[in-house]
């Protein structure tokens, strides 16, 4: 079948897509590539990815190009569905005989749900997804498609039989040559990353037992599936080659350097290419591999500290102590490697007391940028299920993780903290942060070292400005 995979039109500014780690408007214009949708495309021939939020088209206009496919797949998420579905039955009023189906990790975990949520949705794609499209888009019958959960002609729901992790992820194909093809890269910024980037994965799943972390305990599993360096480098050759705009590479696995060999063999090729890169990493990481890694191009690496307070760590199955962190951060800047530094509050056991360790503590390991977020209770992880059993979502039934414009909201409470409480304390970290004399020197130092940054620096921060406000209100 003619296949569209989409990125639906969403909240002005609001990154849901298929790429993000949390679904929310950002505090500055950010969007990831949405690579849990270029991957089946890269295998469907003849098919086309429409990230709508990225390139800023209407709802209107999208579906001018959406009904013109016979099926189109929709990557979906917690706060999205609302919108996501609303604009799957838009669709359905103009072209009754397109097939839609919905991806993503709310599809996995809630698939009676997701599909009985409106008449439009005719099927949805658990598990890892990829090949499940695939056989949809090549018309086999979808009795016979594994991971798949479809509507039956009286409208009762058919789970088929699970589909199998992919072991070999070199038989996967490159989802750079869709980029080029389908995106306009220059759409895709990331306030940490050189622009235009570029992001790929290397591997999928997470060893790690974080009990808030949503990809592990959905789609990706915690096994660490890896493509072999060399088809990692032979990908990121690609774009160098066809794709000379780019400035820069993320590996967006959730922790790269978990295997430190091949992690280190990597960086020894993109050295050898020629290419900066960056990439997520656990706050673990010895001095020698962070070395070897910075001498081949490593600019920047995105690490979640998460929490100050060495308790709430323990709480969430961190696998971390402040103390390995504050050492691997010394050596970071001991090795001129940036952090981008993610910070989570409202997790179990936090208190005004530990909102304050965390916000003392970040000024102390001091990364480049942050990125403060709110405990988002997303149902299929541990911490979802944490909140139903101790009632810290207050008897709700339906999970407010964004409002009507997008921005991220507290859905947990305490007996001794209010969601209020912990909504609020994002612009006091954001603020008690940046608004630090040397902080700000930093910053303006970057800019004056470039006219680019410069201007890009301006731009967002008026953006932040911009949001701080919106969020005191």
């Amino acid at each position: 079948m003619k296949t569209l995979f989409l990125q639906a039109p969403s909240f002005d500014g609001f990154d849901g897509g298929a790429g993000s780690r949390y679904q929310a408007k950002r505090e500055i214009k950010s969007f990831w590539y949405p690579t849990w949708l270029a991957q089946p495309a890269a295998m469907v021939p003849g098919s086309r990815v429409l990230d709508a939020p990225a390139d800023e088209m209407s709802v209107e206009d999208t579906l001018d190009i959406a009904i013109e496919y016979e099926l189109v797949i929709i990557h979906t998420s917690t706060p999205s569905y609302p919108t996501d579905v609303q604009f799957a039955e838009m669709l359905k009023q103009r072209q009754p005989a397109l097939l839609i189906g919905l991806v993503g990790a709310k599809a996995a975990v809630e698939p009676d749900a997701t599909l009985s949520g409106s008449p439009a949705i005719d099927f949805i794609c658990r598990e890892e997804f990829d090949y499940t499209c695939v056989e949809v888009a090549a018309g086999h019958p979808l009795a016979d498609v594994a991971g798949l959960s479809y509507k039956l002609p009286d409208g009762s729901i058919k789970h088929n039989a699970d589909r199998p992790m992919i072991e070999n992820m070199d038989e996967l194909p490159f989802v750079a040559p869709v980029y080029k093809r389908d995106l306009k890269v220059e759409n895709y910024f990331i306030g940490y990353l050189k622009h235009p980037y570029v992001s790929i994965y290397t591997g999928r799943g997470c060893r790690s037992r974080c009990t808030f972390c949503l990809w592990p305990q959905t789609v990706g599993g915690h096994r660490y599936r890896v493509r072999s360096p060399e088809n990692v480098l032979a990908e990121v050759k690609w774009i160098k080659e066809n794709m000379p705009e780019v400035k820069e590479i993320m590996f967006d696995d959730d922790t790269f350097t978990d295997f430190r060999p091949r992690a280190e063999e990597i960086a020894r090729g993109m050295g050898a290419l020629g290419m900066t890169w960056s990439c997520n990493a656990k706050a673990n990481v010895p001095y020698s591999t962070l070395k070897i890694m910075k001498d081949n191009g490593l600019r920047l690496l995105l690490v979640g500290y998460e929490s100050g307070d060495d308790q709430i760590l323990l709480n969430i199955k961190k696998g971390l102590r402040t103390d390995i962190a504050r050492r691997f951060t010394s050596d970071c800047h001991q090795l001129g490697i940036a952090i981008h530094g993610t910070f989570i509050l409202g997790l179990p056991g936090e208190s005004q007391d530990t909102i304050e360790k965390t916000i003392r503590y970040a000024q102390e390991i001091n990364p480049h940028t942050i990125q403060v977020s709110l405990a988002a209770p997303y149902p299929g992880t541990a911490l979802y299920q944490q909140a139903q059993d101790n009632g810290w979502l207050q008897d709700r039934k339906v999970i407010s993780l964004v409002n009507e414009q997008g921005v991220q909201l507290s859905a947990l409470s305490y007996p001794h903290l209010s969601r209020e409480e912990i909504y609020h304390s994002v612009e006091l970290f954001y603020k008690r942060f940046y608004f630090r004399p040397t902080k700000i020197w930093e910053i303006v130092r970057e800019m004056l070292g470039s006219w680019d940054m410069m201007k890009r620096r301006l731009r967002e921060g008026v953006e932040f400005f911009r949001f701080l406000r919106s969020h005191e209100a």
